[in-house]
């Protein structure tokens, strides 16, 4: 079993590795491993590229995206519909270059040099970093969503029939139980899987009297304990999940529903406590004021909390933020008793610090569970 795992911060290089630039529309090449400027390129070589993005140019704009990979189902959808809107409206063509990797890596290649002019990323933490870098220079909380264009729980995954009555968390530490999940080392999902496990610890520790971070860890090193792939980023593990591995898979709600949808036999299993989901959005200014296509980049980014595009996320699966979508798509989805956020966990400083920083909760599991 421990064979498949693989641990361990990513390098540079395979954060720039894993980028896959594609292109949305006929006018714009496909990039591919094979060509000089796609995604193998690394370091110095991968700012140089990045740099070459085209300006608003006449009747054409290119518009980079740099998302984390679960998004890239709802963005084959929503990139044409907004190419062709905003064409209408200005007679200008977007053409987009899009990746998709695993959103710390995602953050990590943003702030290496890779010219993305917008991250929709899986986690405030990760745009932080961008932040702290100082590429992004206004305040991208500043709407009514605090910068989030979409909300999810985290949910566990099972197999047609549920064959081993998984109810909840505590049924992914039993003896024989194979489980899923990406590394937190470089996927913002995986840390939200494991705040939901950690904060369940914290509230059924609350049920029984007190609130004990020892019961939550002990919960969490338990379930590490039957994990059988730890995947750099969560569509990476739900590819591992549909090639038949594992009995179980720790994921967002959103990405069992799309694969529900699309025809896999899973079951959608909700624990009694799990964390709400928030991912958020945000213009990177420096690289945009360098391509000179902010009104373009900003009606897109407008265009991701329309109607038309939340409609969009709500078919993939995810949780509106806009009202009138989550009340149209209510009966889609069942909100679980014990749903806590992450101000339940102290906010994300604290998660930071205490969960996942250096000698915090989950590197301490990493060593009492030997390595993997």
């Amino acid at each position: 079993m421990k064979k498949f795992k693989s641990l361990g911060l990513v390098t540079a290089a395979l954060f720039t590795a894993s980028i896959a630039l594609t292109a949305c529309g006929s006018d714009t090449k496909t990039a591919s491993t094979s060509s000089p400027t796609a995604a193998a390129t690394t370091g110095a070589t991968a700012t140089a590229a990045a740099s070459t993005t085209p300006k608003a140019d006449g009747g054409k704009v290119t518009i980079t995206i740099g998302a984390y990979s679960i998004l890239k189902d709802s963005f084959d959808v929503i990139l044409p519909k907004f190419k062709e809107e905003y064409k209408k409206k200005t007679g200008v063509t977007v053409d987009f270059q899009e990746s998709y990797v695993a959103s710390g890596s995602q953050a990590t290649a943003i702030i290496q040099g890779f010219e993305a002019d917008i991250a929709p990323l899986s986690l405030e933490g990760d745009i932080q970093k961008i932040v702290e870098k100082g590429l992004i220079t206004s305040d991208w909380k500043n709407n009514p969503y605090k910068g989030n264009i979409t909300t999810s729980i985290a949910a566990i995954g099972v197999r047609e029939g549920n064959p081993k009555g998984i109810k909840d968390w505590s049924d992914l530490t039993k003896p024989g139980v194979e489980v899923l999940i990406p590394n937190p080392s470089t996927s913002g999902g995986a840390k939200w899987d494991i705040n939901a496990v950690y904060g369940a610890g914290l509230k059924i520790s609350e049920a029984a009297g007190k609130q004990d971070p020892a019961v939550a860890k002990d919960l969490v090193a338990k379930i590490y304990k039957n994990i059988k792939v730890l995947d750099k980023s969560g569509a990476d593990s739900l590819t591992t999940f549909d090639k038949g591995v594992g009995d179980a898979i720790i994921t967002y709600e959103n990405e069992l529903v799309a694969r529900i949808q699309s025809g896999k036999k899973y079951v959608e299993v909700i624990p009694q406590y799990t964390t709400s989901i928030e991912n958020p959005v945000a213009i990177i200014d420096k690289y945009v004021d360098k391509h000179g296509n902010r009104e373009a980049v900003t009606a897109f980014y407008n265009y991701l909390f329309s109607v038309d595009a939340q409609k969009v996320f709500a078919d993939k699966g995810f949780r509106s933020v806009l009202p009138e979508v989550a009340k149209q798509y209510e009966k889609n989805y069942t909100t679980p008793p014990g749903l806590f956020n992450i101000e339940y966990l102290g906010g994300w400083d604290k998660v930071n610090k205490e969960l996942y920083g250096k000698g915090a909760i989950w590197e301490t599991i990493l060593a009492e569970g030997g390595a993997k």
